[in-house]
């Protein structure tokens, strides 16, 4: 019998079924809801050589107060940084109800040995990260070194205590909808909390096509096991507009109980604010300039 990650994914219909979803429109109060709703699913993020204290306060204060003249906008899911800023950030965050994910395992390439990666998550977790975001060994996956690549998920996530396990899959990377199903599994079966598109560093990463798959996969998953994994988007999606047409994507494939940030995150640096002109539009009947809200 065929397991689930073997069947293989129908291309054309991907395509053509992300593409007809991508057309539906979302209006007035409808979209009011939806702009708050993706502020809420927002993993505000800076994954930078030149990251800072300040640019790290400053993004912990935005995460809390998205648009300070707003008070009724909802904080942000997560504050997404460095393992070295991990401290920084849990400080800044307090016991506001934001998470702090940190990228971890030799993020982004994942090129290195498994005791130094492992020793990132721990370092991480005991600074006070919520989540860690992982990157998987593309190489070994592709070279059909599965068990490697399931080996090490397993540890990480042992590695992680109570802190939720996000696998990034780098779909850019993957080459087929096919591998990405598999890889979507493997990372599922092997114990992640999430599965997520891409480190944000390879293109193209989160494609509607692409999320599909990897919704259908969760879908799938969560048919046959009972158990519930999140999806995170990252990489690609930087306007409000490509953020609703996610959430489509979401409810058309897995329904309204995965709208919510227990279950659906998007990663983004810049989206955050197309968001807030969005809604400020819809307040005012015209768009604020791009400086009326911070860079971080």
């Amino acid at each position: 019998m065929m397991r689930a990650e073997d069947v293989p994914v129908d291309a054309v219909g991907v395509q053509m079924r992300a593409a007809w979803l991508a057309k539906r429109s979302v209006k007035t109060t409808a979209k009011d809801a939806a702009l708050r709703l993706v502020i809420s699913m927002v993993d505000l993020t800076t994954l930078e050589g030149k990251d800072s204290e300040g640019k790290v306060r400053r993004l912990c204060a935005k995460a809390l107060r998205p648009d300070p003249t707003d008070p009724t906008l909802p904080s942000v899911a997560a504050v997404c940084v460095y393992p070295t800023f991990v401290a920084l950030a849990r400080e800044a965050l307090g016991d506001a109800p934001v998470a702090v994910a940190s990228v971890a395992t030799a993020f982004p390439s994942g090129q290195a040995p498994l005791a130094t990666r492992l020793a990132e998550v721990r370092a991480a977790v005991a600074d006070g990260a919520d989540e860690i975001d992982m990157v998987i060994d593309r190489g070994a996956f592709l070279s059909g070194h599965t068990d490697v690549v399931a080996d090490e998920i397993r540890a990480v996530k042992e590695a992680c205590g109570t802190a939720h396990l996000k696998v990034i899959l780098e779909t850019g990377e993957l080459e087929t909808y096919d591998n990405v199903r598999r890889a979507s599994f493997l990372a599922m079966r092997s114990g992640a909390d999430f599965i997520k598109t891409s480190t944000g560093k390879v293109s193209p990463a989160a494609t509607p096509p692409v999320i599909l798959v990897m919704l259908e996969a969760i879908r799938d998953y969560e048919r046959e096991t009972g158990r519930a994994v999140g999806m995170k988007a990252a990489g690609g999606i930087r306007t409000a507009k490509d953020a609703i047409a996610s959430l489509v994507l979401v409810k058309e494939t897995l329904g309204d109980a995965w709208l919510t940030p227990d279950r659906y995150r998007i990663g983004a640096s810049s989206l955050l604010n197309d968001v807030l002109m969005q809604l400020d539009r819809l307040r005012t009947g015209r768009y604020a300039s791009p400086d009326a809200f911070s860079a971080s």
